[in-house]
């Protein structure tokens, strides 16, 4: 189901805190500074007599060197007032705490590795130890928690850098010029999708992050591609596949956010000013996309040509 690539361009960021740092491990070490490559990703803008909202579309984590926060992606920045992100990061003390609330599994519970089906088993022991982290971190908590954690804690080991991602330098440069950071979400709201899911939903969730890890390079570099040619519609139909054999997920990870985050734009359009709003790329891609919940009640997102 490509969760690894899904979680980079689409799903909630605060999945990029998850970590082996987050269960006591050694994180790997930072990548080699790489050579600049351009990359001209997809912005959008919606307006009317005295608001502009743009609506930029970020991957979570990215490799140093893409060279994409310049021409319209800076100028559209540097006009905004202020920066809306699917959520303000959560400092590490604050997201300890929502962990601790909402991860723990039900008394009783099998070992994680036992809830799998047995053909999944071997495969999900051999990732955990990849990544550095004990399979029986885990065993307290809910499979939702080591689907995420396989989901991105082994990026690093592929040259992805946290810090390099969209949101990090987004906010590093707002905080810099002064502007307001807002999120559309919480860290509370972002846990709770997963922490709410079905335990059968969750296991299909865990089992798909076993099923992509060998497969995250690769998976992971080409929807990183097709969001620095610019081409949504390529990365729309990659997610679509990926998404396909669990709906479900989808319409909790994607569809019904997209369709309170155009709610959110249609209302803060009677507001005036100019806004930078800055979410998974993949949010903004596909059938579903926040643009295509803005056309169902008439509001146009135009497309920015660069």
């Amino acid at each position: 189901m490509k969760l690894k690539s899904l979680f980079a361009v689409a799903a909630a960021p605060l999945a990029l805190l998850f970590s082996p740092l987050a269960f006591g491990q050694a994180a790997p070490g930072a990548a080699p500074a790489a050579q600049t490559r351009p990359a001209d990703p997809a912005l959008w803008v919606v307006k009317d007599a005295d608001t502009t909202i743009y609506l930029f579309g970020t991957v979570h984590v990215l490799k140093p060197g893409l060279s994409w926060f310049d021409s319209a992606v800076k100028t559209a920045f540097d006009k905004s007032d202020t920066l809306v992100l699917e959520l303000v990061e959560p400092d590490p003390a604050t997201m300890q705490g929502l962990l601790a609330g909402m991860a723990l599994a039900p008394p009783g519970s099998k070992p994680i590795a036992d809830q799998l089906p047995p053909d999944k088993r071997d495969a999900y022991l051999k990732a955990m130890g990849d990544i550095g982290v004990p399979p029986a971190a885990f065993d307290m908590l809910q499979p939702w928690v080591a689907g995420i954690t396989l989901s991105v804690a082994g990026l690093p080991k592929l040259g992805y850098d946290p810090a390099s991602g969209a949101e990090k330098v987004l906010t590093a440069a707002a905080k810099e010029s002064g502007k307001p950071v807002i999120g559309l979400e919480t860290a509370e709201q972002q846990l709770g999708y997963f922490a709410t899911m079905p335990a059968a939903l969750q296991l299909a969730f865990l089992t798909s992050a076993v099923d992509d890890y060998p497969r995250l390079g690769t998976e992971l570099g080409k929807m990183i591609d097709q969001w620095a040619a610019g081409d949504p519609e390529a990365l729309g139909a990659t997610m679509n596949e990926g998404m396909r054999d669990t709906p479900e997920l989808a319409r909790i990870l994607l569809t019904e956010r997209n369709a309170r985050w155009a709610k959110w734009i249609e209302t803060r359009l009677k507001t005036p000013g100019t806004v930078f709003l800055a979410v998974g790329a993949g949010h903004l891609a596909g059938n579903d996309s926040v643009q295509a919940f803005l056309a169902r009640d008439r509001v146009t997102a135009e497309r920015i040509r660069y």
